[in-house]
């Protein structure tokens, strides 16, 4: 499978590309997907002060999740790397290639719709 040059906006196209372990990329066509980054920030409390402190940790974490339409094939490759001891996803907003950790998989075998969440494993 080839990879889409520099320049392509993947987002906008609404392609995705998916892989395990050594494996070759899974394209997703027409698939929605959408990323939710927060900071990792604690609330300091000072004793004997006037209000409290908020702390800038610096850790990041990224959820995507993707939705879209598949057919039973293409669950079973799906769920191959579901199972795989690493995924890695090609961030369409960014175009960087980034390990992340397959945390959920639903899949409708009557209409074939699916929803994926993978979490960003900072490396």
């Amino acid at each position: 499978m080839v990879l889409a040059g520099r320049g392509v906006t993947l987002a906008q196209a609404g392609t995705v590309f998916l892989r395990g372990f050594e494996g070759d990329w899974l394209q997703f066509d027409n698939c929605k997907i959408s990323v939710n980054i927060r900071r990792r920030i604690t609330r300091e409390v000072k004793r004997g002060g006037e209000g409290d402190d908020l702390v800038d940790e610096g850790a990041e974490s990224a959820v995507y999740t993707m939705r879209g339409h598949l057919g039973i094939a293409g669950y079973r490759e799906v769920l191959n790397i579901f199972r795989s001891a690493e995924v890695w996803l090609l961030d369409p907003f960014t175009e960087i290639e980034i390990k992340v950790a397959f945390h959920r998989l639903e899949y409708d075998g009557d209409d074939g719709a699916y929803s994926f969440e993978l979490i960003e494993d900072v490396i």
